[in-house]
């Protein structure tokens, strides 16, 4: 029994070991778009919050007498109680220690005996020389006994009123007082990244303009790798190979010639100009060629003995039974169109914001909400879920042309 344990452990571990190490790089993958999201979802306070959280918290407010006031949170006797800033009331108070407690260097680091407003407090005109320095004595009364203490230093406190009764008063500075919060998902900031910042429209055209590269992709590459798999005519291995070497040349050579092309056409500045010249693709043509390929000739031969055409052959038998190398250059497509950044930069232009994309959008995001990350987040978030969208519902499809297809010939 002992032995069987020992090997079902052995063989287990590994597994184990395994689903840690996954588990472990998922997180840190997952992370940043996680983030992301909530960032998204947060006021441009919260995000500059310290240290980072990951949730978006707001501020609790109160109304008093008409106003909203912003509520903290003070231990009082042990008991964590609300109270709301008092603004532009501010109070001087001496902060009082003993000749011995008090720390000459840094007189704030000294050990504080009680804090007493400067008008409570008696000045008896008497010094104590600590170190390089004279700090004043003054008579304090403490719990109605006075004592003769060292005011360390003095500053100005903010008025708290309890929320509940606002005859309880306390003071401290605001800045580093204990906000109370409330975990509030900010879903205005996409509203006001669709209304104000225009991101709708721009959201429009990149779907415009991702659809029509993506179905005039599909359809070119479906037709050329049927022509260049099934139909036999002279030089149609030699056209196919200068076809394919066209994914050798960079993109940067064809810049200059695709651009003086758009002008003498008149399609600078238009949408049509991001569509057209991407709806021819060799790696599409290729990729479902190979698939092409793999169907057996027997299937299309007894079709066309029923008398069918070559275009029904194609779309009734082909067409279906290549769904997974079609979803992936679908997904291939999507992506490129949606993030492609370069050619609408040259094309449209950054001032062109009627025909932006989001890629050219989130630029001027950038620049005029640089102060605010949550808002340049938000509009990361809706240029960044639709393709993740996309992925997850055709996974399936791209796994199986991966696993079946593309290395076939």
């Amino acid at each position: 029994m002992v032995a069987r344990r020992q090997t079902l452990w052995n063989s287990a571990l590994p597994r184990i070991l395994a689903y840690v190490l996954l588990s472990v790089f998922a997180f840190l993958m997952l992370f940043p778009f996680t983030y992301m999201l909530a960032t998204s979802l947060k006021n441009s306070t919260d995000v500059f919050h310290f240290p980072p959280r990951l949730l978006p918290y707001s501020p609790e407010v109160r109304v008093i007498e008409g106003v909203e006031q912003a509520v903290y949170r003070f231990d009082v006797n042990g008991v964590e109680r609300e109270y709301v800033l008092i603004e532009d009331e501010r109070r001087n108070f001496g902060f009082f220690t003993t000749e011995e407690l008090i720390n000459a260097d840094e007189p704030r680091q000294s050990e504080i005996l009680v804090q007493v407003p400067i008008d409570e407090a008696i000045e008896t005109g008497e010094t104590v020389t600590v170190g390089d320095d004279d700090f004043p004595i003054y008579q304090v009364s403490i719990n109605g006994d006075t004592q003769r203490l060292v005011m360390a230093y003095r500053g100005a406190l903010d008025r708290f009123v309890d929320a509940q009764d606002s005859s309880q008063v306390t003071y401290a500075v605001a800045r580093t007082a204990q906000p109370a919060e409330n975990i509030e998902f900010q879903v205005g900031n996409y509203s006001r990244a669709f209304g104000e910042l225009n991101l709708n429209r721009a959201l429009v055209n990149t779907t415009i303009v991702t659809l029509g590269v993506v179905v005039g992709q599909l359809i070119t590459s479906i037709f050329g790798g049927y022509a260049f798999s099934r139909v036999e005519f002279r030089g149609r291995n030699t056209l196919f190979l200068v076809y394919l070497g066209s994914i050798m040349i960079p993109f940067v050579v064809l810049i200059i010639p695709m651009y003086r092309l758009m002008v003498t056409i008149g399609w600078e500045n238009r949408l049509v100009s991001l569509i057209v010249p991407w709806i021819f693709t060799a790696y599409g043509t290729f990729l479902i060629r190979q698939f092409f390929i793999t169907i057996p000739k027997d299937i299309e031969e007894a079709a066309l003995m029923d008398g069918a055409s070559r275009f029904r052959i194609l779309w009734t038998i082909f067409v279906p039974l290549s769904q997974p190398a079609i979803a992936t250059l679908a997904i291939f497509s999507f992506l490129y169109a949606w993030n492609s950044f370069l050619w609408p930069l040259l094309i449209i232009g950054e001032g062109n914001t009627p025909n932006h994309v989001l890629t050219l959008s989130m630029i001027r995001l950038r620049n005029v909400f640089a102060d605010q990350p949550n808002l340049v987040l938000t509009g990361a978030a809706i240029a960044i879920i639709p393709p993740i969208i996309v992925f997850i519902l055709a996974q399936r499809y791209f796994i199986e042309s991966v696993a079946s297809s593309g290395v076939k010939g």
